[in-house]
């Protein structure tokens, strides 16, 4: 890439993102001290995750996006491959059989990389359908073609990664031209199926192809007390967590200092539940801090997207937002009680070698699209 490109980078994007970056690192260390016997044994794998993300960011940028396209099929067969590996070959952990076991290297989850591959590829097939998705039978094929990851995934059973398949799916459409009246009647009738479900499941006994212990995680954030355990049992990650962010106050206890956090009452703090580390030792007003720089790495994104002179790096960037968002909405959510518990990380800050990598290569493609798809005049 011309370097003269560079100084046309958006900068607020970039400096929000480094902000982040090393905010997550400082909350890491507190969060994952008393975890192992190095206590920055998890930092340190973090900061070598966000090393090789740099740098897979710098390759991206040598490259014009729309090269992609020629791809788009191949990027598709490559999720379809992966998630039929991890089904065939996956190792199970915490109910769902989602990572593939390298030997000494940390062990890989397919299904983080496969939403970047997916939003690529599908970013394709929907610019070559722009404006002529106004019907069922004109939008039945869109469906077909997320459809079938989406089924491979929740026979993992990964709740957390079908729902962000779902919500990256209706935003790509809504913003190619989909129907808006059919997508409304489609996800919102979804989801009062899956509603339907769980009570005819819970009352009457409907067999689902989840265990028990799954789908009280779904339903317990409803009243994490009445978990048969006396909020012992599947309420009890909901309960440490409201505890932890309710103790914080306006300031917080500080770094090191959260009794839920330190005495390791909150199960993966260092994961599913780091805003609850923030809201405990950095107080209301480290929560908010986050929410901002999400605020602002979100509309930088959109703005991005906006300036993009073709549509297929337009719909690529919107893709990549709306995956953010749901992750943002849902981890967060899930922390104060307002969503149910789907062991979805947040952007950035949650110890992840496979999240933190994909999202490092989603920021790579943003960037790539900020300086290759608008006009720049030198």
């Amino acid at each position: 890439m011309e370097i003269k490109r560079l100084k046309f980078i958006d900068k607020s994007f970039v400096g929000t993102l480094l902000i982040m970056l090393v905010f997550g690192l400082v909350v890491l260390a507190s969060a994952s001290y008393g975890i192992s016997a190095d206590r920055y044994f998890y930092v340190k794998k973090q900061i070598f995750t966000i090393f090789i993300g740099l740098v897979a960011i710098v390759f991206i940028l040598q490259y014009d996006y729309n090269n992609l396209r020629r791809y788009s099929w191949w990027l598709y067969g490559l999720s379809i491959f992966m998630l039929l590996l991890v089904l065939i070959a996956g190792e199970e952990i915490r109910g769902t059989t989602g990572w593939i076991n390298l030997g000494p290297l940390p062990a890989v989850q397919p299904a983080e990389f496969t939403k970047i591959l997916l939003i690529m590829s599908f970013a394709h097939f929907l610019n070559e359908r722009k404006g002529d998705l106004d019907t069922w039978s004109k939008m039945m094929p869109c469906f077909l073609y997320m459809g079938v990851p989406l089924a491979l995934i929740m026979a993992q059973p990964d709740l957390g990664t079908a729902l962000v398949y779902i919500a990256v799916t209706a935003v790509m459409m809504f913003v190619a031209g989909a129907n808006p009246k059919i997508l409304g009647l489609l996800f919102g009738g979804g989801l009062l199926l899956v509603a339907l479900v769980l009570v005819l499941h819970f009352q009457m006994g409907l067999p689902l192809p989840m265990k028990d212990y799954q789908l009280n995680r779904l339903v317990v954030f409803l009243d994490p007390y009445n978990d048969g355990q006396g909020g012992r049992g599947a309420g009890w990650n909901i309960i440490q967590s409201l505890v932890a962010i309710g103790s914080g106050g306006i300031f917080g206890k500080g770094l090191f200092q959260g009794t839920q956090v330190q005495l390791n009452f909150l199960p993966e703090h260092h994961t599913d539940f780091i805003y609850a580390v923030i809201g405990e030792e950095l107080g209301f007003l480290g929560a908010a801090f986050v929410i901002m720089l999400y605020g602002i790495l979100i509309v930088r994104a959109i703005r991005i997207s906006y300036q993009c002179k073709e549509f297929y790096g337009t719909l690529m960037v919107l893709g990549i937002t709306a995956m953010w968002l749901f992750h943002i909405f849902e981890s967060i959510g899930m922390s104060i009680g307002m969503m149910p518990i789907t062991g979805i990380p947040l952007p950035f800050l949650s110890y992840g070698g496979s999240s933190m990598l994909t999202n490092l290569i989603a920021v790579g493609l943003i960037l790539c699209v900020n300086l290759r798809g608008k006009k720049i005049v030198f």
